[in-house]
């Protein structure tokens, strides 16, 4: 790979280099017979990554945010949504499902932490609520929401009530065990935890979402979004089949195939334990050098990305200019009211998985400089 400046945002990540080997494939068909296993392997081995037997994936050209809109299929007017919000994206999530006639109730919490079990309880128990939203790591703080005890709890009080999780900056660095759990949604894209370039959107659907989306008795308010045209065009493609509704992202879908292969390559325990393990290194760290993180505990702690309140006497552009001069690329923050206050900076794929690469220990040694550089003393 060409030298450049190591991208340790909160994604996108680094890209191995096979992936981007991948994407440097000839104009190819979409319906090209060595293309069309490769669309249908992928869409498996998503099954694979998310620890799902029977949940139904849908890759399609988009951004993350893609996702959300395609909660049309679910929604119909004046429907009722439990927001569990952590930050920027859990607003925006809101505000997403809002257009298309949701009536959202929001659970806030303090920055640095998520709501409690108990409102969460007491908002189940005062109202019938189509579906709970959680972003399951928001990106803006670094808080990794609890969606094993948050789905256990929904399902107690209200099993006809899905769990819907907005899993972009989770999915390939935070433990997901969809069947296991209940899960009935997860959204996320393909340039975070998965190893790829911008430009695919990813969501899979427990067999109880389906069934809510081909049971609703409005016409869905979408077109591009709509499961009615993709869901036929998942199935030919897992079927080895070719299909077309609209043409697909035949390049990025060969390099998530190769990071697919990858990831699934070991057991996916191994790969949340190895991010758990260098996230804790990595948060202790930052402890030592006298800075604190936004999230507040070390169980609402993202393992993929961190947030990092700034020391008194530096600004952001200072502190990202400093490490870029050193090669390394870190983010600033975007939380409302906040984002001058804290930076960002991700730790997942294979900055994680192949520690040969040293990423972390650049990423730790730029900062070192560069606080002191700035004046900063621990």
């Amino acid at each position: 790979m060409a030298p450049h400046k190591l991208c340790m945002i909160p994604g996108p990540i680094e890209f191995h280099e096979d992936v981007l080997t991948a994407m440097s494939t000839p104009a190819t068909s979409h319906v090209d017979p060595n293309f069309v296993p490769i669309f249908g392997e992928a869409i498996e081995m998503v099954r694979e990554v998310l620890l799902t037997k029977t949940a139904q994936p849908f890759i399609v050209s988009g951004s993350c945010t893609l996702g959300w809109d395609m909660m049309v299929n679910l929604i119909e007017e004046n429907d009722e949504v439990l927001a569990l919000n952590t930050g920027y994206f859990g607003d925006h999530f809101s505000e997403c499902l809002e257009i298309y006639g949701a009536k959202v109730t929001t659970l806030r919490a303090e920055v640095g932490t998520y709501p409690s079990i108990d409102s969460l309880k007491k908002a189940l128990n005062e109202k019938k609520y189509k579906f709970v939203a959680v972003t399951h790591v928001d990106t803006s703080t670094g808080v990794l929401s609890d969606i094993k005890t948050i789905t256990q709890i929904v399902k107690s009080i209200s099993p006809e009530t899905l769990v819907v999780v907005d899993g972009v900056c989770s999915v390939g660095s935070e433990e997901i065990r969809f069947d296991e759990w209940g899960l009935d949604i997860v959204i996320t894209g393909s340039q975070k935890g998965l190893g790829v370039p911008p430009g695919l959107s990813i969501v899979v659907a427990s067999q109880e979402a389906m069934k809510k989306y081909k049971d609703r008795t409005t016409p869905i308010v979408s077109y591009y979004s709509n499961w009615n045209k993709w869901l036929p065009i998942m199935q030919a493609y897992e079927s080895r089949k070719p299909a077309y509704f609209a043409t697909p992202a035949v390049q990025l879908i060969y390099a998530l195939h190769t990071s697919l292969k990858k990831i699934t390559s070991k057991p996916m325990e191994t790969r949340f334990e190895k991010h758990k393990q260098v996230a804790a290194n990595f948060r202790q760290t930052i402890r030592d050098l006298g800075l604190k993180p936004v999230a507040q505990c070390e169980e609402c702690s993202a393992n993929g990305m961190t947030a990092i309140w700034l020391p008194e006497g530096i600004e952001i552009p200072q502190l990202v200019s400093a490490l870029a001069s050193k090669g390394v690329q870190i983010a600033g923050g975007i939380l409302n009211g906040l984002a001058g206050k804290y930076f960002r900076i991700g730790h997942m794929g294979i900055s994680i998985m192949e520690p040969e690469r040293h990423h972390i220990d650049r990423v730790i040694e730029a900062l070192s400089e560069s606080l002191k550089e700035l004046g900063y003393k621990a």
